[in-house]
């Protein structure tokens, strides 16, 4: 099951990085969506994102995790199908928002499955490969975003999702109904004042990652304006845009090799001094080497708040599909957040105006309450550890 697990892993991470990241390139193109057009396109998915998720724990007790993940991959199928032979902004608008949600219900399911039946100390290897399978897949897909969009045959950017969750749906037919769990008295299972402890980490490592993808979310609706201000195509433009994906593979990579990180308090610091110096780095974008600097600084940081927030939640909550549903929902919130900040900044700028901002000052007013939200809200868990976790 395993070698299935991790095929439908990248083929569905292709399919959905191109809908979530790749797409505003697509809209910016294709149908000549504005920044405001594409920032609102980007904070409805991760509104309709969170309500997937937080619906995956009751839907998967209905139907079974298999049966729950297999429907959700029928049902992109058809939005994918759609889009591709009606290429209307309108219905563009409703598949996207209807994607995510179904997005939002199935990757908790698939997260349930990774980790199943695994005793903690096994999970971390097996944790790695599997974020370095569906980051390299973003890392493809944000890669060939450019060669889609710009072939001159718009539909293509759809068929080919579509034909990935035909290869999903195939790979998850060999799947169990239901993924096997740990007893909660079983011998490899934390103790209690360490599962606190990782309780405490697992509330910090959750606010940086949510940081993390308002962040991100910010820029994805506005990747195609700084790299069109530094006179770059889009056929180089888009593989530019995935050193972050790229530099987030190697530090999934790294920290599902090396398990020194975990249980300790100063990854999580380095993480949340990290975040906002590769956020801005690459939101000045008056300079190539500067945007690239900035998104490898973002792209470990990142990778670093992911790994170790859904590595906690799977321990602490034993691989349930309720433990998945909170971590996707946590990075729908960012989804949503990201682009609301963007679209509050454009508000504060007034070309032309007295008490104007320009549009850099402008994000950076309407982002820095996020950071600082999330900044106190994982301080505020560390300080909750009780010694040195083990």
């Amino acid at each position: 099951m395993l070698v299935a697990l991790f095929i439908l892993t990248f083929a569905e991470s292709v399919a959905a990085t191109l809908l979530q990241r790749g797409l505003y390139f697509y809209t910016h193109e294709h149908l000549g969506f504005t920044e405001h057009q594409n920032l609102w396109v980007a904070f409805g998915f991760g509104a309709t994102y969170i309500l997937g998720a937080f619906g995956s724990h009751a839907l998967a007790k209905r139907f079974t995790e298999k049966g729950l993940l297999i429907g959700c991959m029928f049902a992109l199928l058809g939005i994918h199908m759609v889009l591709a032979l009606f290429p209307a902004a309108w219905l563009l608008v409703i598949g996207v928002l209807l994607s995510a949600a179904v997005q939002g219900a199935k990757w908790p399911v698939v997260e349930s499955y990774v980790s199943a039946g695994r005793e903690p100390r096994k999970l971390l290897p097996l944790l790695g490969r599997y974020n370095v399978t569906w980051a390299t897949a973003g890392f493809v897909a944000i890669g060939i975003t450019g060669v889609i969009v710009g072939n001159g045959r718009p539909a293509l950017f759809f068929w080919l999702p579509a034909l990935l969750n035909v290869i999903g749906i195939a790979c998850a037919w060999r799947f169990p109904s239901k993924p096997p769990h740990l007893e909660h008295g079983h011998a490899s299972r934390p103790a209690e004042g360490e599962l606190q402890n990782m309780r405490a980490l697992l509330g910090s490592a959750r606010w940086s990652m949510t940081a993390s993808y308002a962040l991100l979310y910010v820029l994805a609706p506005l990747m195609p304006t700084l790299f069109a201000q530094l006179a770059l195509p889009i056929t180089l433009a888009t593989p530019i845009n995935s050193v972050l994906d790229a530099t987030r593979v190697l530090a999934f990579g790294a920290l599902g090799a090396l398990g020194g990180w975990h249980g300790k308090r100063a990854p999580m610091w380095l993480t949340m001094a990290a975040l906002p110096v590769g956020f801005l780095l690459i939101l000045l974008g008056n300079s190539l080497p500067l945007l690239i600097l900035g998104e490898v600084i973002f792209g470990v940081a990142a990778g670093f708040a992911y790994t170790a927030a859904l590595y906690y939640a799977l321990v602490a909550e034993n691989a349930s599909v309720d433990a998945g549903g909170a971590h996707e929902a946590l990075i729908g919130i960012g989804i949503g957040l990201g682009p609301l900040s963007g679209l509050a900044g454009q508000l504060l700028v007034r070309p032309g105006a007295d008490g104007g901002l320009e549009p850099f000052m402008a994000l950076a007013v309407t982002t820095t309450p996020i950071i600082a939200v999330c900044v106190l809200g994982s301080v505020r868990s560390l300080f909750r550890l009780r010694g040195r976790p083990a």
